[in-house]
């Protein structure tokens, strides 16, 4: 029997917290700097995290909003559906492909602890073919 992959193996721990009264600009450039395409989005005020990706930022500067001016708050999911760590990948993937995201937030006892991207989907899944090619 083949070992499952899980979420936690493949996520970045790394995440790029935000609030949500950051400017969109200050999103873009956060973002930007760090080469990701998605930020976890804390509110003290609400009930979870939210997230906020390039597409989200792209969509509002897109429809005449002024990236310097405008906050965040208004151009979030705040009902993003959340992973756990112990999901297996395929899982992930198909709460992703039902939902439309490349992006999932990962909790674990109530707290972030990574994210989970397409790109690691596809990144994990490629490096295990190339291991088992190697050792076929």
């Amino acid at each position: 029997m083949e070992n499952v992959q899980v979420v936690r193996e493949a996520m970045s721990g790394s995440v790029l917290m935000i609030g949500p009264e950051h400017t969109l600009r200050q999103a873009a450039q956060l973002m930007a700097a760090r080469r990701i395409g998605s930020a976890v989005v804390h509110d003290p005020d609400g009930e979870g995290p939210g997230i906020m990706t390039e597409r989200d930022v792209l969509y509002a500067i897109g429809s005449g909003c002024d990236p310097d001016t405008e906050p965040c708050r208004d151009h979030i999911t705040w009902d993003a559906i959340y992973a756990h760590p112990e999901w297996s990948l395929e899982e992930a993937a198909m709460v992703m492909v039902r939902g439309g995201f490349r992006h999932l937030v990962v909790i674990e006892d109530g707290d972030v602890v990574g994210l989970i991207s397409v790109r690691d989907l596809m990144r994990a899944w490629s490096l295990r073919r190339v291991e088992a090619a190697a050792s076929a």
